[in-house]
C-alpha cells in the first residue's frame, strides 16, 4: 500500500502524478481544477479533499514541472 499523502505533500504528489499520467508533457497546462481532481484520486491521498490551497496546488504543480524538466535533462 502507498504511504499516505497529504496536500503538504507537494513532491510525493508529484512523483505519482508523474507516473500516472506520463502523457502530460507540461503540467502547466493542467488547470488547477484538474489537477485537484487528480490529486484526490490517486491512492494513498488521505487529506480532506475540500481543504486544498491554491498554493498547495500551485506548489504541487511545480515540483511536477521540475521532474518534468529533470528528466528531459536527463535524456
Amino acid at each position: 500500500m502507498a504511504s499516505p499523502l497529504y496536500w503538504d505533500d507537494a513532491y510525493p504528489i508529484a512523483l505519482a502524478l508523474n507516473q500516472r499520467y506520463p502523457e502530460v508533457e507540461d503540467p502547466t497546462e493542467v488547470s488547477l481544477g484538474v489537477l485537484h481532481r487528480w490529486v484526490v484520486q490517486l491512492e494513498g491521498f488521505s487529506d480532506d479533499p475540500q481543504r486544498p490551497a491554491v498554493e498547495w496546488l500551485e506548489d504541487i504543480q511545480t515540483e511536477w514541472v521540475e521532474l518534468k524538466l529533470a528528466s528531459s535533462l536527463q535524456r
